[in-house]
């Protein structure tokens, strides 16, 4: 899977390779910068399984990315769907597919510029707002021809966060990287025991 993967994103730069040059001079595309949230998705046709949406922009083109969910993926929707900033849907597209059941949604396809809206879901086999609730990472490629040289790069994770549609718990306010700090339960104290002596004394009076 690994292997095709990142074929494909070779492939996807050979056709982009001339307006990407430019693109990845703007930003350091090892080092984007990414912001995303996950919400309840929209109901497939003839699934009833749990859809978790996530959304997401980078300051910088991507050609491939990975949403990497510590709940198992039993479903992955695509295509995606690219807007601008201006919710204005973009011909940028990917493709997205997965190891089902499995732990990621890969994609492959192109966001020609910084601040694209990628909007994508894929599917759970339990309720959004059970514990413990998903919480997918964002790891995001580019691939590009820099003076006739096919250079990959790799940025990430990103916490796209827990869904934004559930009830605030005790968990809240956590996240993958800053998971809720383990309880754990101070030893009873033990009662003073008296000694047999005393007793015996105790019982003479």
């Amino acid at each position: 899977m690994a292997t095709w993967w990142l074929a494909a994103i070779v492939g996807v730069a050979l056709l982009l390779a001339s307006p990407a040059l430019s693109q990845a001079e703007e930003s350091n595309p090892n080092n984007y910068n990414c912001l995303g949230s996950t919400a309840a998705g929209q109901p497939e046709a003839g699934s009833d399984e749990q859809q978790v949406q996530y959304t997401f922009y980078c300051n910088g083109p991507i050609t491939g990315y990975q949403v990497q969910s510590q709940i198992p993926v039993t479903g992955v929707s695509s295509p995606p769907e690219v807007t601008d900033l201006n919710k204005t849907a973009l011909r940028d597209t990917f493709s997205c597919s997965g190891e089902l059941p499995g732990w990621a949604a890969n994609c492959v396809g192109s966001a020609k510029a910084g601040y694209e809206i990628i909007t994508g879901q894929f599917a759970i086999g339990r309720k959004l707002c059970t514990e413990p609730r998903v919480d997918p990472l964002l790891t995001v490629t580019y691939a590009y021809l820099e003076k006739g040289v096919i250079t990959q790069a790799i940025s990430g994770p990103y916490d796209l966060g827990r869904p934004k549609d559930c009830k605030p718990d005790a968990y809240s306010g956590f996240n993958r990287f800053n998971p809720k700090p383990l309880t754990t339960k101070k030893p009873a104290k033990k009662g003073k025991k008296h000694s047999s002596k005393k007793q015996a004394a105790t019982k003479k009076k």
